[in-house]
């Protein structure tokens, strides 16, 4: 990096791809000095803010700012520990390219989630801190003129190539955006060969392009955000509708064969409807589906809570009356022998009463406590409740 502040580094390789060693090497490094270089730089933006008179207003980016740094940071420490001084594999290589442009989650303002890849996530910090310079009016935001102007050009391209990824709604405000940044560059770029002094026009328009840029960024990330969570409710929908079935097999049969039963009802995704367009109501929608998987839940441990209760409860009266085989005393005997019987009627009946059984099961284990046999409650099968 040869820049007086730190640049973020160009990553290699795409989502899940295998980069050369080299490659990654070269970015680790690069990132690392990136992540010493930008945390100077936002303790020294940090203290400026503290004596600013606009204090307030620049809290909101320099608090961003700070969360960016921390989550880079984390990535990074990620990234070192996967690459392992070096000793990766294919698998270890994949694994590394997909955390550099995997989902990297921030908090943002407002606690809430921005979503961003590693790379995004430097080029915003790179544009707020930029911003932040601006704003507190810094000494030292490249001195140079010639320089400055070849990063404005170099800021002011990247938003060309942002706008294009805009939705077609809102191109013609980033494109008048894009035009108006890239007029005033050109006239400061203009002024400066001449000889003029531009160092009053630059901090307002460093300031400018690194916003918009910043906005641009950040509107991606949102859009890409706003996908996922697409796709990700029609997979939930589809995910619950198949539990929504299953749940009410189990609840017919739990009705069919136990009684009393519960009488939930069992809730249908389908209900909901195909999810929407707009990202708000995705989010809606998916709140809606928690619901409803938090209900089928419910009703899953309800009916299936029935039959293991109905299959411990055959379990024990098993046991007991194997218990009773060995007791000698004729008038115990004839009465656990009714009890047996009346059990095995019982377990026979469809629906079983699970009342009158679980009865049953505590008079055999009183009577088996009475003959001095003292004994424990049987072990439940398998997959029933303990």
């Amino acid at each position: 990096m040869n820049t007086q502040f730190a640049v973020a580094p160009q990553a290699p390789g795409a989502l899940g791809e295998d980069v050369a060693p080299q490659a990654l090497l070269a970015y680790l490094t690069d990132l690392g000095q990136w992540r010493d270089r930008r945390r100077t730089e936002l303790d020294e933006l940090d203290e400026a803010s503290l004596h600013s008179p606009e204090r307030t207003a620049l809290t909101a980016d320099v608090l961003l700012s700070m969360t960016l740094w921390k989550a880079v940071s984390d990535r990074h420490d990620l990234l070192v520990a996967t690459w392992d001084s070096g000793r990766v594999l294919e698998t270890e290589r994949r694994r590394m390219s997909t955390l550099i442009w995997g989902r990297l989650d921030t908090g943002a303002q407002s606690g809430s989630a921005l979503a961003v890849s590693l790379p995004e996530a430097c080029r915003l910090s790179d544009s707020l801190a930029a911003a932040l310079r601006g704003r507190l009016r810094l000494e030292g935001s490249e001195p140079d003129v010639d320089n400055r102007v070849r990063d404005l050009r170099a800021t002011v391209q990247r938003i060309r190539d942002q706008a294009e990824l805009v939705p077609r709604a809102a191109r013609a405000n980033v494109q008048a955006v894009y035009d108006a940044l890239l007029a005033r560059t050109e006239d400061v770029a203009e002024r400066a060969k001449r000889g003029a002094d531009v160092g009053g026009l630059l901090p307002a328009l460093e300031q400018d392009a690194a916003t918009a840029e910043r906005d641009l960024i950040v509107g991606a990330a949102r859009r890409t955000e706003a996908k996922a969570d697409a796709v990700r409710a029609r997979q939930l929908r589809d995910e619950l509708e198949a539990r929504s079935h299953a749940v009410a097999q189990l609840a017919a049969r739990a009705v069919a064969e136990v009684t009393p039963a519960p009488r939930l009802g069992v809730p249908d995704p389908d209900a909901l409807g195909d999810p929407p367009a707009d990202p708000a109501g995705v989010k809606a929608y998916l709140e809606r589906l928690d619901l409803v998987g938090r209900a089928l839940d419910q009703c899953q441990a309800a009916y299936a809570g029935a039959l293991e209760r109905r299959d411990e409860l055959v379990a024990e009266a098993s046991a007991y009356a194997e218990r009773a085989a060995a007791i000698t005393d004729p008038t115990l005997r004839a009465d656990l022998d009714e009890l047996a019987a009346r059990s095995t009627a019982t377990r026979a009946a469809t629906p079983l009463d699970l009342r009158r059984l679980g009865a049953l099961v505590a008079a055999q284990q009183a009577y088996l406590g009475a003959a001095g046999q003292h004994p424990n409650r049987p072990s439940s099968p398998r997959g029933t409740r303990p």
